[in-house]
Order: structure tokens, then sequence, then C-alpha cells
């Protein structure tokens, strides 16, 4: 079984609104609700860890109730950055192996978190190959200082899943070293631990920015459609 730690303490500064992101509604539902509602489905999630952002913990909770989530819900305190977030999570989770998610995907279905839960490997992130050129640059000088193999790269997406051990474990990799990472699979990688990745789909977007919420909203329309 698996503990899903999902994470929702996002203030969504880049989204100019007076709510964090999460509480917005896409097509009538609030953000939160698409990945509660696909994670409450799968029956090999038996638990899910959710942060909140600070002062929200109480509408976290009505939407939790408002929308009959089965699955039994452990609610933390969300962290000063990400890396923060998750460590402070992971002390809750009652298994062995950790699913990861952020609310700000909401186009996630249930079959992704069963697809990645039946993947061989313990350590596995969903990815996706990069459809534009990036380069090295230095910032002070805004110069190009070299060259990246786009065949070498992928954009890292959500859910992750981790052996709940290894996950602990590179996180005090990175607290001893003080480095800061954005995302966990790269975490597990500079420490040193085997992690694989699967292919994802471009249309597990994450929802920072106002333009973001229209797109998801034209996607999650065209699923409905599909059904």
């Amino acid at each position: 079984m698996y503990s899903l730690v999902l994470l929702n303490g996002g203030s969504g500064t880049r989204m100019r609104a007076d709510r964090p992101k999460q509480f917005l509604t896409v097509n009538g539902l609030p953000i939160l609700v698409y990945s509660l509602v696909a994670a409450d489905a799968v029956p090999e999630l038996d638990q899910i860890v959710l942060n909140y952002p600070e002062g929200w913990r109480e509408e976290v909770e009505g939407i939790v109730r408002d929308y009959a989530i089965r699955t039994p819900v452990d609610y933390v305190a969300a962290g000063a950055t990400r890396q923060d977030s998750v460590a402070a999570a992971l002390e809750l989770c009652r298994n062995d192996d950790v699913v990861l998610h952020e609310a700000a995907r909401p186009l996630v279905r249930s079959a992704d978190f069963s697809r990645l839960i039946r993947s061989p490997e313990r350590n596995v992130s969903y990815m996706v190959p990069i459809p534009f050129t990036v380069a090295p640059v230095d910032p002070a000088t805004r110069a190009v200082t070299g060259y990246l193999d786009r065949a070498r790269l992928r954009n890292v997406q959500l859910p992750q899943k981790f052996a709940l051990a290894d996950l602990a474990a590179a996180h005090a990799f990175a607290a001893t070293q003080g480095h800061g990472f954005t995302e966990d699979a790269s975490m597990l990688a500079a420490a040193g631990i085997p992690v694989h990745y699967i292919d994802g789909q471009d249309t597990n977007i994450k929802v920072t920015t106002p333009t973001d919420i229209h797109l998801a909203v034209s996607l999650l329309h065209g699923e409905t459609e599909g059904d």
C-alpha cells in the first residue's frame, strides 16, 4: 500500500488572485478537488497526507468533507519551501512507499496513479520530452555559456513514487549539503539513489498562471466531452 503526499501549500502569488490557486475553480470545481477525487479511486492509496497554506486548514478540511473523500486524510502545515513541505509530510506517512503529487496538476487521472504504482521500479517519476531548445546561460552577463542535448533532457512531472526510506535519505542528504530542490526525483539522483522515469503526457500541466487556468479549463472540458 502507498501513502499519497498531496502538496497543496502554495500561495499562488503568480495567479494574482485573492486566494491560493488550489481554491480557484476550474469548470466549477476547486482545483484541489481533481487530485483528491482521482486519488480516492485508487485502492492502493490508503492514506493521503495533505498540506495546507497558513490560515487555510479549515477550507481544506471543508473541501475533503464536502466532496466525500473516503481515503483517510492527515493534515500538515506547509513548510517555507516545497522541500520543507515534503519533509514535514513524510513524518506522517504510515506506508513504506510514497506517491507524491501536486494539487496544482488537476489533469491527473486515477489511471495515472495506477500506472505509476504498477511500474516495477520503486523510485519512478513521470517525465516528458522537452519540445523546445534550452541552453545554459550566465544571467549576470546574459551570455550563452554552452549547449544542452535536448534528447538527454526531460520535463519532470508528477505524480512520482518513491520508497519512503530512499526519499527520507535524499532529504537528509539535501539538508546536509545545503542544497535546495524544486522536485524530488532529481534530489534522489543527486544523492546517488537510483531513480527511473516513465513517459508522461503533455496534458499533465501545472497550473501556475492565469493562462494555465484557461488551458486547464479547455483540457478538462475536452476530457468530459470524450467520456
